[in-house]
């Protein structure tokens, strides 16, 4: 293993500079305001979690855990995700309150990736958990609510893509039978190969009309009408209830107003393996992936021994800014500019000005390099120099 050089870091990890800070400080309130209005209240998990409980529970893949020892030899995570933890939340701390619980966060998550990958393994999310409502209001809710949190962070051209994991796992099945087939068939749908799909569904020993079926799950794509489409490939119970369940999403979300945002697309498959239910990913157009994404969950809160039902979303905000693709300018509103002679003067007027509300930077003179660079940061430059007790 070689020394890191002097100004290397961690793979994934990443400094968050100023500019960049003040544009994420923004985003953040602008959503949280959002979310607070809709009842949901805040809550914060701790960084590190027993590996034998959240990490385990999380759905991550077990190279992309953090892991560490604790004093006494237990195995620790970095969190990985937020759902696994607010579940434990739910069963344990709030286990006395009343279903449903509204919630919602902005913390770090921290997941190892290749050094190839080029992707953050630290980065912020903000997302909210509906626990302990089962009912297909609460995923329209969350939907409805994930797509107000981005219209006021200012995303304006962004989609929702809604599907539901029930109809892909009863179609797979249906056909293929066998639980390892239908997770090699999974995978591609989760990765997107829609290529290396069609490819090893020719290739699987299969009736035509069979191979047909599986082929068309790819064409389920589009609005209400796919719903129809969809009727026609499977007819099981499981099947049926899934496109029940999106036909009364698609009318709870017309009567919030969101459905321009809506696209149908029963070839959703998320990387977590909890959930069971409508799954859903926002996309911006400025990108080729999610910036947000979330569903429902009914099983994994039996794993913290308090089942319940739950849905919930999160939104990466590294993803989001780029999505904006805003620029921040980071401008003080104030700087006082004083010599030694006039010190007490400038640090009195900081003082008035901070009261009232101004940011205010008090720099003495003596420790400037170029008073030009400095003063194009600011609003308002004061001067405080020399003894006439003159303002300069």
């Amino acid at each position: 293993m070689s020394t890191p050089f002097m100004f290397e870091k961690p793979v994934g990890m990443r400094d968050t500079l100023p500019s960049y800070y003040v544009k994420e400080e923004k985003v953040k309130r602008q959503m949280e305001e959002e979310i607070k209005t809709w009842g949901y209240l805040p809550i914060r998990t701790p960084t590190l979690e027993y590996y034998e409980t959240v990490g385990t529970a999380s759905a991550i893949l077990e190279k992309q855990l953090f892991k560490l020892l604790d004093q006494d030899g237990n195995t620790l995570v970095l969190r990985p995700d937020m759902t696994a933890p607010i579940a434990r939340v739910a069963a344990s701390s709030l286990k006395d309150q009343v279903f449903p619980i509204r919630l919602f966060y902005h913390d770090s998550l921290f997941r190892a990736q290749e050094r190839e990958g080029g992707r953050p393994a630290e980065f912020n999310q903000m997302g909210v958990e509906l626990v302990g409502d089962g009912t297909t209001s609460a995923d329209g809710e969350v939907i409805a609510l994930m797509i107000a949190a981005l219209e006021k962070s200012g995303l304006k051209d962004f989609k929702v893509a809604v599907g539901h994991i029930g109809y892909v796992n009863a179609l797979l099945q249906d056909v293929l039978g066998s639980e390892e087939r239908v997770q090699t068939l999974r995978r591609y749908l989760y990765e997107k190969n829609y290529v290396g799909f069609r490819q090893h569904v020719k290739s699987l020993p299969l009736s035509s009309i069979d191979k047909n079926r599986l082929l068309g799950l790819l064409e389920l794509r589009g609005g209400i009408e796919t719903l129809e489409k969809a009727a026609e490939l499977v007819q099981t119970e499981e099947a049926k209830k899934s496109i029940q369940e999106l036909k009364e999403l698609e009318e709870i979300l017309a009567g919030y107003g969101v459905t321009e945002y809506i696209k149908i697309d029963f070839n959703l498959v998320m990387h977590m393996s909890y959930y069971t239910g409508i799954v859903f990913e926002g996309y911006g157009n400025r990108l080729g992936f999610p910036l947000s994404s979330g569903g429902r969950y009914d099983e994994l809160l039996a794993k913290f021994h308090r089942p319940a039902q739950a849905t919930g979303f999160g939104i990466r905000l590294d993803l989001l800014i780029e999505a904006l693709d805003t620029k921040e300018e980071v401008r003080q509103d104030t700087c006082i500019l004083f010599s030694k002679e006039r010190r007490g003067e400038a640090i009195q007027t900081a003082k008035a000005l901070r009261k009232e509300g101004k940011r205010v930077v008090l720099q003495d003179l003596q420790g400037v390099e170029n008073v030009d660079e400095l003063s194009e940061s600011f609003s308002d430059v004061r001067y405080f120099i020399g003894k006439n007790g003159q303002e300069g």
